[in-house]
């Protein structure tokens, strides 16, 4: 029972430090484009952007 008295506090604080770092990406734009990594090693040549030019 003891181990008990470690754990959910060190659970707490681990679910904490998750939330914080979610909402840190959040904040951060780490979501923003989620298609153009996967689509990255399909790409022949690295320098050739995905997008036309002139169009975001």
């Amino acid at each position: 029972m003891n181990v008990l008295l470690a754990l959910i506090p060190l659970s707490i604080l681990m679910l904490i430090l998750g939330g914080v770092a979610f909402f840190w990406a959040v904040d951060h734009d780490q979501f923003d484009d989620m298609e153009t990594p996967s689509l990255l090693p399909l790409l022949d040549d690295p320098d050739t952007p995905l997008h036309p030019a002139g169009k975001p």
